[in-house]
């Protein structure tokens, strides 16, 4: 009877490339996995302050048209680093906004960590 005899190089070398491939998309896939949970906490606590904003300028405006901030239109909301801006005009006896913005708070960036400046 004749032997037949295997090559087990290529196929160990296949193996061993597609081992590499799968180990190296699993490392991304949760490294990518984990910076998505991070932008989604910051995107819901943008949310939830950009809500909270919202919550008191109605109740701003809910009390100035039951006239409980009388001959007062203009007023600013401060939270943590976003501001509300909320203007009313009176229109047939009631208060509408004027203007309704929210931003966020600013602050120029004057170094750079491990930036050479040029000196």
């Amino acid at each position: 009877m004749k032997r037949i005899t295997i090559h087990l190089g290529p196929l160990a070398l296949i193996l061993t490339v597609i081992t590499i491939c799968m180990s190296t998309l699993g490392v991304l896939s949760v490294s990518n996995a984990y910076a998505d949970k991070r932008l989604a906490r910051r995107y819901a606590e943008t949310v939830r302050i950009r809500y909270e904003l919202e919550e008191q300028g109605q109740q701003y405006l809910k009390e100035v048209n039951e006239g409980g901030a009388a001959g007062e239109t203009e007023k600013v909301f401060r939270l943590e680093n976003y501001t509300l801006t909320v203007s009313l005009q009176e229109e047939n006896g009631t208060y509408v906004p004027k203007l309704w913005k929210i931003r966020r708070d600013w602050e120029e960036q004057t170094e750079i960590k491990d930036l050479w400046m040029g000196d």
